[in-house]
């Protein structure tokens, strides 16, 4: 069975909920805190294993209580840990996280994540087969994730590269990936002197922006189209987007259009925004299923 191989970050996630953001120098009561698992790749790992794809992870944690409970919850989500690795040298890092006003804004500090250089990588990557899809983000080192990309392109591996956070990317490794999944911020910070409009047409089939509540836009080579989002009242959007990335490639590597895999992103997105937590609301293949939103022609297994 084909593989996806997700290359990221895995972290834990510190979440504070309130009513509003403290202003500079202001204090206030918060709602709740929690803890909870987090790191965009891993996120995109459990996203794409609660769908039905066989999924291997590939990062780096620290040798502390929390990469322990990491590589733990890795794997009952039965997502291959094998190339997870444990370093010495850095904690396992982490998301702090604030909820409010149906929204959130996140504060990472990489540790271990950091440690997914050159030399851990190499050697993995010629384990990789052709079949394979990669799925990145940009919680480990630029260029680690230049090598990746740059690999897969020569080995005919197809890539997506979700490129958050925010971060300025070479137009040579744009070039490379099969497809770039920022949300509108990201696609700003990349495409500075392109309005929305003329970036996709640059990179049709490739460019897919994500919109949040609205959905996703993307140019398919003729004319530029919105596939809407499901409207829902949102608990938690944090992990929204990696859902929507782990989803999109499930679809894909189940022979989806790219329009349809798009759709079932977004109806995956929806449903996980519905509950607390970055991976605590990501849905199974069988409760996407008893959406009313959910299409028979997504029925590959």
């Amino acid at each position: 069975m084909n593989q996806i191989i997700v290359i990221g970050s895995a972290s834990t996630d510190f979440v504070v909920k309130t009513e509003k953001r403290p202003k500079k120098g202001e204090t206030l009561i918060g709602q709740d805190f929690q803890t909870t698992f987090g790191g965009k790749g891993a996120n995109q790992a459990v996203a794409a294993v609660r769908l039905g794809a066989k999924v291997k992870m590939i990062g780096a944690v620290g040798k502390d209580f929390y990469g322990d409970e990491i590589i733990e919850n890795l794997s009952k989500e039965k997502i291959d840990v094998t190339n997870v690795e444990r370093v010495p040298h850095l904690g396992t890092g982490s998301a702090h996280i604030t909820l409010s006003e149906g929204d959130n804004s996140i504060i990472v500090i990489p540790g271990a994540n950091n440690a997914i250089n050159e030399k851990m990588i190499k050697p993995i990557l010629t384990t990789l087969n052709k079949e394979d899809f990669v799925i990145l983000q940009q919680e480990i080192p630029s260029e680690t994730v230049e090598i990746i990309i740059d690999y897969c392109f020569e080995h005919g591996i197809q890539t997506v590269l979700n490129p958050a956070p925010a971060r300025q990317i070479a137009k040579k490794t744009i070039d490379k990936v099969t497809y770039l999944t920022p949300n509108e911020h990201e696609f700003e910070l990349l495409f500075p002197n392109h309005s929305l409009e003329s970036g996709l047409a640059m990179y049709p089939n490739k460019l897919l922006v994500t919109l949040g509540s609205k959905g996703v836009v993307y140019h398919n080579g003729q004319e530029q189209l919105i596939i809407s989002g499901y409207q829902v009242n949102p608990t938690d959007t944090t992990g929204a987007g990696d859902t929507f990335n782990g989803a999109f490639v499930v679809g894909l590597m189940n022979q989806l259009s790219l329009k349809e895999s798009i759709r079932f992103g977004n109806l995956a997105a929806s449903v996980s925004i519905q509950k607390f937590g970055a991976q605590g609301g990501m849905p199974t293949l069988e409760e996407l299923k008893g959406s009313d939103h959910y299409e028979k022609e997504w029925d590959f297994k």
